[in-house]
């Protein structure tokens, strides 16, 4: 059996779990309105990491002033979990997912090799002193539930018995600019599945988690991850698969062996096809009638750090039987009835079932399981 173990979020919203999602089930977004040239020539919605805080963290961790900003973070979450393993072992594996990594570099040395995410990964695995190499996984939007499917693999193949994940990205002019060329930022604060959405929102943030082996009896409440699969729709480089045909065959797969789906932590970027899409995939699957839990209006579209983040907030709603709402919907407006959660609900929930969806038709799902 392969147990969540511990874990970290670093984030607009607070620099451990814990805090983040109590924000969450506040209603708390970590998007606002900001005017910063150093990533926009105009101001935009945006949830954006406090440099003052980190600035007193960088204050008690002098030995990572070094560092750069995604390195400092990720340093300061991973420590926060690592202490449950031992990092020496050669049981041990480390995954780093990202999309972009330290992408700012690209205006500074052109030979930095800074630039190269296996170096940013070492970096950050010599410092704790990890004996593996250590594995990235970069697959645009999907790399965090990505990740979380390869420790899965790798622990149940027997080559580790722990694996460390690390979900991680920052914000850079280079970024937003990327997306600002596809038209695919709304002006206002996400809205995903409703009707009047126009464009995602932009989010920075770190998230650590370990999954482990277990051959003994789990305690109450532990959580399993029990499935996951990836899948391609090989549709567009930039739109999804109009049917989700990627999206449902990643889902067929992840449930291939049963499981009860008592809720759904989507993707729901906000953009209008993105959201159609899941509609789509999730209405294929039989679950119209589930609720599906949007966080991206909490933390914005956090990239490669998504899908670390939004499984472990979502578990920490499984646990204590908490359906969380969907910040800024108003009035539902997908192609196909699904039953998005507009309110925090309580209600006995055993099964959590994680969506991404990413740039070149990538897709990803990973189920867990509360055992009780």
């Amino acid at each position: 059996m392969i147990i969540v173990g511990a874990n970290n979020i670093i984030s607009p919203l607070g620099w451990t779990s814990e805090e983040n999602y109590k924000n969450v089930i506040a209603g708390k977004s970590g998007i606002s309105i900001q005017d910063n040239t150093e990533l926009s020539d105009a101001a935009f919605p945006v949830a954006l990491i406090d440099n003052n805080i980190l600035a007193t963290a960088l204050d008690a961790n002098m030995d990572i002033k070094g560092y750069s900003r995604l390195e400092q973070l990720s340093i300061l979450s991973l420590k926060e979990v690592v202490s449950s393993v031992d990092v020496k072992s050669p049981e041990t594996g480390f995954i780093f997912s990202t999309t972009k990594g330290n992408v700012e570099y690209l205006n500074s040395d052109a030979g930095n090799q800074g630039l190269y995410l296996a170096h940013t990964a070492q970096n950050i695995a010599d410092y704790f002193g990890f004996v593996s190499t250590p594995y990235v996984i970069s697959n645009a939007c999907i790399s965090g539930v990505a990740a979380l499917v390869t420790a899965k693999r790798l622990i149940s193949s027997g080559i580790y018995n722990n694996v460390v994940i690390l979900g991680a990205d920052i914000l850079s002019k280079f970024v937003v600019s990327g997306f600002q060329s596809f038209q695919s930022l709304s002006a206002e604060p996400c809205k995903p599945y409703d009707a009047n959405r126009d464009g995602l929102s932009l989010g920075e943030a770190v998230a650590s988690v370990v999954i482990s082996k277990t051959d003994g009896q789990v305690k109450n409440g532990a959580v399993e991850l029990v499935n996951g699969a990836i899948s391609n729709d090989a549709n567009h480089i930039s739109g999804p698969s109009r049917t989700g045909e990627g999206l449902f065959r990643a889902i067929q797969q992840t449930l291939k062996d049963g499981g009860n789906v008592d809720v759904i932590s989507s993707h729901g970027t906000a953009t209008p096809y993105n959201d159609d899409m899941e509609s789509h995939a999730i209405s294929r699957s039989g679950f119209s009638e589930v609720p599906v839990s949007g966080l991206k209006g909490y933390f914005g579209h956090t990239l490669g750090a998504a899908g670390v983040l939004e499984s472990i907030i979502s578990i920490c709603g499984l646990k204590e039987n908490k359906i969380i709402a969907t910040k800024g919907l108003q009035q539902q407006g997908v192609v196909e009835p699904i039953t998005v959660a507009t309110e925090n609900i309580t209600a006995p929930i055993r099964g959590l079932l994680k969506l991404m969806s990413g740039f070149g038709g990538c897709n990803a799902a990973v189920y867990f399981k509360k055992h009780e």
